[in-house]
């Protein structure tokens, strides 16, 4: 869920009383890593995710973005430097957002560029033993102009990359804003699916708060074969404790 905390370092110990064995950040850039593995160790929280730097961790629809052939090298370099940033926290997973639509270049260039650069970019985290996890992000509500909003063209750019170290980041909140029919979208193409967010609609809270049946989603994701982390990226509205105590009884 989303903590209120100016240092990362200091939600480590609220997760892991939460009684949730991992913790993910929206960046970890300028952060004391050496204190931040420690803490972890400390608590037996492990860091699941972060936001990818620079040009890789554009989630608006303006400014750069790896959707922009011209800055190709410097998006690579980016991911390149999280990487290595990555190591020293000891993160499973980069997530990396694409940036704006193009509209001035013509149509498919946004995908390509997207493919070439996470292809450029894979060797590199294969080494590192990090996945780069690709997110589709809802334009109506939150992202107007981000260019990647369709699971199915997001599976396609994985498919395009073929690398062991880059997969999607299904976000159930985004997705069901985007196009529905999440189950489907969701466990059709699981294999290519390495990172998972839940949040209810409307609002982004806790789950068991909006439209959604995640007792059924869970289970559809199990039956489905999924076994990587489901990130709680929810603002909660009851007592935090109590919204992951029931995300533990809705899951199998």
């Amino acid at each position: 869920m989303v903590f209120g905390v100016d240092d990362p370092v200091d939600a480590v110990a609220t997760a892991a009383d939460l009684g949730l064995d991992a913790i993910e950040f929206w960046g970890i850039d300028g952060v004391d890593t050496e204190a931040l593995r420690e803490r972890c160790a400390e608590h037996d929280v492990a860091v699941s995710a972060s936001t990818c730097l620079g040009v890789a961790a554009n989630t608006q629809g303006e400014g750069p973005g790896i959707t922009d052939p011209s800055l190709h090298d410097e998006a690579v370099d980016d991911i390149e430097r999280s990487l290595e940033l990555g190591r020293e926290v000891g993160v499973d997973a980069l997530v990396v957002t694409v940036g704006p639509e193009q509209d001035d270049l013509p149509p498919g260039t946004e995908h390509r560029a997207i493919v070439n650069v996470l292809r450029d970019a894979a060797p590199a985290a294969e080494e590192a033993g990090i996945d780069l996890v690709v997110e589709p992000l809802n334009h109506p509500v939150d992202h107007g102009g981000y260019y990647l909003d369709s699971s199915y063209e997001a599976y396609e750019i994985v498919d395009a990359v073929d690398s062991p170290a880059v997969s999607v980041l299904f976000d159930i909140y985004h997705q069901q804003i985007t196009e529905g029919n999440v189950i489907q979208n969701l466990t059709e193409h699981v294999e290519f699916v390495g990172y998972v967010h839940v949040a209810d609609v409307p609002g982004r809270h806790e789950p068991g708060t909006g439209e959604l049946n995640y007792e059924r989603i869970f289970e559809a994701l199990d039956d489905a074969g999924y076994d990587g982390y489901v990130g709680l990226e929810y603002a909660p509205v009851d007592d935090a404790a109590e919204t992951v105590e029931h995300v533990y009884d809705i899951a199998p």
